[in-house]
């Protein structure tokens, strides 16, 4: 019995995951090999024992191989202000989640390592794919604002707002990719991160302190 209360997996839910485990596993390591772009479905599925259907099936685009966490990373900033404590603004709430994320040194956050920080850098499909998912990620923060605030949908403030949260984030994202391809390991980022991103939300405080408070 699951400690949890969840339900346990099925044999085929199983399979499915370790296949689908597999092939990104595969697929990441020549990635970094062999660089993102120079690398074929055709080269994974032989390096997973697969079909090449089958690793489509699995992941309907290249990049959906690289960026495995797409979806966390996207609903990240959201899934914090929606579950943010009572009377706390978003601003106090995305401050101490990312300080905590960069104590954990939490790979949806940009710990991910030289090898795969530079997969990505030197690879024009994955450095524009990733831009999306800052910008979607944007949209649902504005999304989750309007709801903390009961905006109608044509009121600019929540948009606004989620500009300038995301965009501390962006900016603290690409620094932490930026300090590990200059050699930095992971605890000298997290020591060095968790002094500069204070400062950074700090500079958003005189417009969002109590904004979404209510």
């Amino acid at each position: 019995m699951d400690p949890t209360g969840a339900a346990p997996l099925g044999l085929r839910e199983t399979k499915k995951r370790e296949t689908r485990q597999l092939i990104s596993d595969r697929a990441t390591g020549l990635f970094i090999e062999q660089g993102f772009e120079h690398t074929t479905i055709a080269e994974i599925a032989d390096a997973a024992r697969v079909a090449k259907k089958t690793v489509t099936n699995y992941f309907p685009r290249k990049e959906d191989l690289a960026l495995d966490h797409q979806e966390e990373f996207v609903v990240a900033l959201a899934g914090t202000v929606d579950a943010r404590e009572p009377g706390e603004a978003p601003l106090s709430a995305l401050r101490r989640a990312f300080l905590a994320a960069v104590a954990a040194q939490d790979p949806v956050a940009g710990f991910a390592g030289p090898a795969f920080t530079r997969m990505i850098a030197d690879s024009p499909t994955l450095t524009s794919c990733l831009r999306g998912l800052h910008d979607r990620r944007e949209d649902a923060l504005a999304e989750a604002l309007a709801r903390a605030t009961a905006a109608s949908p044509e009121d600019i403030t929540p948009r606004t707002a989620a500009a300038l949260l995301g965009g501390v984030h962006r900016v603290l994202f690409t620094r932490i990719q930026e300090l590990t391809l200059a050699g930095r390991t992971n605890p000298e980022i997290a020591e060095l991160l968790g002094q500069e991103a204070p400062r950074a939300f700090d500079l958003l405080a005189p417009a969002l302190a109590e904004y979404g408070r209510g």
